[in-house]
């Protein structure tokens, strides 16, 4: 089984991932996973809570996959060896977590997955680079171009697309006029996906907020639902 949920900002909301939370009655294993949709927030700055965190997750009987957000320590996260898993690019924080890389491919209990972490920190002018904000937030040109190229060696067709922030049209269906941002890079890239892929479900994050946005894009931060 997966199950896919929001951000979880380190420990502040890892009570979800308890595992009477989530939408079973059914025994889990380790070949169950849960996917967080960015702002994972336990790999940061190494600290006794956050391994207590991480152990506490390793425990559980599931594991739990994760992209990145734009509230991560995006230093450590890039200074990890890169592992293969399941057709796609790894971070491996243990052996039940699991960092999903921006741009990849993997395929999981039959089903394909594209993923794309990072965000644009809009309070990043109130915070401290390399310390409380990373330029890495953000990505690459060629993250994004490994990510064009990922889907069309899969044809531009997956189950499942998991990303933090979302498209441009998306936002602004979201938003409905009451806050207007500057759109980024990453908005105007995942437009151009949203014309060219073919997926069933686009799960983000980043919004605090659960919402079916529309019937193809669903805004996840509390709930935890089953695929």
């Amino acid at each position: 089984m997966i199950f896919v949920t929001g951000d979880l900002h380190g420990s502040i909301d890892i009570h979800k991932l308890n595992s009477h939370n989530l939408p079973v009655n059914e025994e889990l294993t380790k070949n169950d996973y849960v996917i967080v949709c960015g702002d994972f927030g336990l790999v940061f700055s190494g600290s006794a809570e956050e391994k207590y965190w991480l152990d506490w997750l390793h425990r559980k009987n599931f594991t739990t996959l994760f992209i990145d957000g734009n509230h991560e320590n995006h230093d450590v996260l890039d200074s990890m060896h890169v592992s293969e898993w399941n057709g796609g690019k790894v971070h491996f924080i243990n052996n039940s977590v699991i960092h999903l890389m921006r741009g990849q491919v993997y395929t999981i209990d039959g089903l394909k997955f594209f993923t794309f972490g990072g965000a644009d920190s809009i309070d990043k002018g109130h915070r401290t680079e390399g310390k409380s904000w990373w330029k890495r937030e953000m990505p690459s040109n060629a993250e994004y171009e490994e990510g064009l190229d990922n889907l069309e060696k899969n044809n531009w067709l997956v189950d499942y697309v998991i990303s933090h922030d979302c498209s441009q049209s998306i936002f602004e269906n979201l938003m409905a006029g009451l806050w207007v941002k500057s759109l980024n890079s990453i908005n105007k890239y995942f437009e151009v996906l949203e014309e060219k892929l073919d997926y069933r479900q686009w799960y983000f994050g980043h919004y605090h907020d659960d919402r079916q946005v529309d019937p193809k894009h669903r805004l996840l931060y509390q709930q935890v639902i089953k695929l």
